[in-house]
């Protein structure tokens, strides 16, 4: 496979983020997948790879990192060539100043997947992974088989909810306002990482194990620029917002997942989608909340499997 740098000229990933140091991996992980960087697009993006057969691009969601579809990938790499980056400011990829909206996200991806000989893939996206995802397939249709998202509305498609509304909606999406302020949100947040984001991943309807929840944490609060990645695709949601006006203006023509948690945002992914997309299917996983890929990741695996049945042929 082409790559725009020698594995030989970058340095091997080390540290909890990568494959080599990440917490309880499911037995067996690291003899299937490796760490590796790639300079790809001007970013030097960090990936997680392994497994055999047609690519599939999963990307995670806020805030996390690639470790995020850990318990899924094993099974996905059974059929597909599994490929899950760090995003841009994300993990141990690059972290600069700006190209946060899904449009220069969506590109970072596209050249991370030129770099690694892949014309045409599937993509899979969680949280803000389903945005990533969709500027994809919006922006770069000749490129992406078949699209799944989980457990997203969308800026600038799915409709502005109320500033006053329900307690348990405020609970829910504060956060996007928070997270779209200038410095005071990293001013609160630094050195309480564990409070704000502990009270993110307290959102699970089946609780997310304390190591878990530890490492996610502690990958934010170890870099400040970590924490400033964090924001920054809220903080881009003006540019976000003006592309998908933009996008949906045409309908996505891929067939679509659409996952939800029963105990997260339910039919809320598939109602948005469908604002976008014509072929859209819905799932709801019984029991889960927003965190599918961790709360029920063998039903993810096999929903994934069975929608991307006709892509892998």
């Amino acid at each position: 496979m082409l790559m725009n740098s020698s594995p030989s000229e970058l340095p091997i990933p080390e540290g909890p983020g990568s494959v080599f140091g990440a917490p309880n991996l499911p037995e067996g992980f690291a003899g299937t997948f490796t760490s590796r960087y790639v300079e790809a697009g001007g970013l030097r993006q960090h990936v997680v790879s392994g497994g055999g057969g047609p690519p599939l691009l999963l990307v995670h969601g806020w805030p996390q990192t690639w470790y995020a579809w850990r318990l899924v990938m094993p099974e996905l790499a059974r059929q597909f060539s599994v490929v899950v980056p760090d995003q841009r400011g994300c993990g141990l990829s690059g972290k600069p100043e700006d190209g946060y909206d899904t449009g220069t996200l969506a590109a970072d991806l596209v050249a991370l997947m030129d770099a690694l000989g892949y014309q045409r893939f599937a993509v899979a996206g969680h949280d803000t992974g389903m945005w990533i995802g969709y500027a994809l397939a919006a922006d770069h249709p000749g490129r992406i088989d078949r699209l799944a998202v989980a457990e997203a509305a969308m800026p600038g498609v799915s409709p502005s909810p109320p500033l006053f509304g329900g307690t348990q909606a405020n609970d829910r999406l504060w956060h996007f306002a928070f997270n779209r302020l200038g410095e005071v949100n990293e001013q609160l947040v630094k050195g309480r990482e564990d409070v704000y984001f502990g009270f993110q991943f307290a959102k699970a309807a089946r609780k997310l194990p304390d190591d878990t929840v530890r490492h996610y944490v502690g990958m934010l609060a170890a870099d400040p620029a970590a924490l400033r990645g964090s924001f920054a695709a809220y903080r881009a949601l003006d540019a976000t917002i003006a592309q998908n006006q933009q996008r949906k203006e045409r309908s996505l023509a891929l067939p679509v997942l659409a996952i939800g948690g029963a105990e997260g945002i339910g039919e809320g992914a598939a109602n948005t989608m469908k604002l976008a997309a014509d072929g859209v299917q819905s799932l709801v996983i019984p029991g889960s909340g927003h965190y599918c890929l961790e709360e029920a990741p063998e039903e993810v695996a096999a929903a994934l499997t069975a929608f991307l049945a006709p892509y892998r042929g």
